[in-house]
């Protein structure tokens, strides 16, 4: 196995309105989705499919009543929300009082980084023609996960796995990797504790607001290791691992480095690679303590007495990788491409770490925002506790390009990168080429006006002459790419053509 595996990420984005600080986030969220939409001629386009969503089985063997559930669990209701399907495969729609951007599947973890960084222009060109509207306010993005003031958003990542690997297998081994891997993809934060209350700065957004080990929840308890067992796929044959402890990134290499150390790591639990050792006594308390010391000094328990630092963690799933790679398993060539970079690069980063965190400041989010916070306590003379601090805290996710921290880190050559703007323009309108995505977003590009519904697993066509509406399963995340369907898009300029040479018909 490499890094190579479908996945994908899911992003909320944190929105407010200029001058209203009361406002309906919902509405305002609607604004941005259905302004997009309308100037990129999406509105009478494909609505989504909840038709084959079922998110309240769990992974454990059971479904939770849906009125035992908490009503944000409730993600395959259609709410009457903007929900767009975009020509590159993706989803962009209202989840709550957020506006959110889906990548299509990818591959590997270049292309999630890649369509995550499309919507990041998705959702800034939404918002400004949002605003553009007259009598409309200003409407402001960020890519963060707090607003301290104890409520947090979400940055979800998704693997699709073997289903027969043993789901308590999964939490056994990536349970303490999730627990350290915020030293290397941390997005940094001012204020510790869910409303921020306890002042000074710590590595991760996101880890005050996990409260237990193992659950389906995703806004309430929320779990290290969420069950929600809804593979968007073959049920028998896979496992859709729906990962929701995480940061947004805005920097591309703590981004490929979450998504690419994770799928390695996921690649040895697959095999049997990976054995015991390394469980924590305490897995909710150790995460915390991680995350609150940017010193990385913090000794965690494990179960067995020994006691590790987050970088120490991360130490053990890296030698155990490369050992997992040097032994060669199943006769791949698992030393070159990405698998090689995330390994070399997932190195370098943790050595540097162990030797001085600040040399990352130009690659990593929580140590960019570190550096930055610190050049305006000493020129300023700040405490924790003062509020320009929690400004450049916010600015640093702003998505203006004029405005943002991070926008005017990577203009002035500060930060690191892995893309080009034109491939990530790109991006905004096409595909993945190696997955369903690619047949999605072509029927989108190609038959607009006959493409009733889509989702995940399915595109749903309303054909003339037909009284029901004609499903294309999707259920193989590998097929339905250029390689398989490309020629018949060149072949056939009707959907009814190309849904008769589908189905033989």
């Amino acid at each position: 196995m490499t890094v190579r595996r479908v996945m994908g990420s899911e992003v909320e984005y944190g929105i407010s309105v200029k001058g209203q600080p009361t406002a309906n986030q919902m509405v305002a969220s609607t604004q941005v989705v259905n302004a997009y939409a309308s100037a990129n001629g999406l509105t009478r386009r494909a609505r989504w499919d909840f038709e084959e969503e079922n998110p309240l089985r769990d992974a454990r063997g059971f479904d939770l009543s849906r009125d035992r559930a908490d009503p944000t669990q409730l993600t395959d209701e259609d709410l009457g929300l903007a929900n767009v399907i975009l020509t590159n495969g993706a989803r962009l729609y209202v989840d709550h009082a957020h506006p959110e951007f889906s990548t299509p599947e990818c591959t590997n973890p270049r292309d999630v980084v890649l369509w995550e960084k499309a919507g990041e222009l998705v959702m800034q060109r939404g918002a400004d023609l949002a605003s553009q509207i007259p009598g409309a306010p200003g409407l402001l993005l960020y890519k963060n996960n707090v607003d301290n003031k104890g409520a947090s958003y979400g940055a979800h990542e998704n693997y699709l796995m073997r289903r027969d690997v043993p789901f308590g297998a999964i939490v056994e081994h990536l349970t303490p990797f999730f627990v350290s891997r915020q030293v290397v993809c941390g997005a940094g934060r001012v204020g510790r504790q869910q409303d921020g209350s306890e002042h000074g700065f710590q590595i991760s957004q996101r880890a005050d607001y996990f409260e237990v080990g193992v659950g389906l929840e995703t806004t309430l308890k929320r779990p290290i290791i969420n069950t929600r067992d809804e593979p968007h796929a073959d049920p028998s044959k896979y496992r859709r691992l729906h990962v929701i402890i995480g940061d947004a990134s805005m920097s591309e290499i703590a981004a490929y480095l979450k998504l690419g150390t994770t799928s390695l790591v996921l690649a040895m639990i697959e095999a049997g690679f990976l054995e015991s050792g390394l469980e924590l006594a305490q897995p909710v308390r150790a995460l915390h303590a991680i995350s609150h010391d940017p010193s990385l000094a913090t000794l965690v328990e494990l179960a067995d007495g020994r006691r590790f630092s987050g970088l120490d963690l991360q130490w053990a799933y890296l030698e155990r990788a490369q050992a997992f790679i040097e032994a060669g398993h199943d006769g791949e060539d698992l030393t070159a491409g990405q698998t090689k970079d995330v390994l070399d690069r997932w190195e370098s980063v943790l050595t540097r770490l162990g030797d001085d965190p600040m040399s990352l400041r130009d690659e990593l989010d929580w140590v960019a925002k570190l550096s930055l916070l610190e050049s305006y306590r000493q020129r300023d003379g700040l405490d924790w506790d003062d509020a320009k601090l929690h400004l450049v805290d916010l600015q640093y996710a702003d998505l203006r390009p004029e405005r943002g921290l991070y926008h005017r880190l990577v203009r002035s050559g500060r930060m690191k990168r892995l893309l080009s703007d034109t491939e990530i323009e790109r991006a905004v309108t096409q595909p993945p080429e190696d997955t369903r995505a690619y047949f999605r977003g072509q029927c989108l590009a190609h038959f607009p006006d006959s493409v009733a519904a889509a989702s995940w697993d399915s595109v749903i066509f309303d054909l003339p002459g037909r009284e029901s509406l004609q499903r294309i399963p999707t259920m193989e995340p590998l097929r339905g790419t250029r390689e398989h369907v490309g020629s018949l898009f060149d072949q056939h300029d009707s959907a009814q053509s190309l849904f008769d040479a589908l189905t033989g018909r």
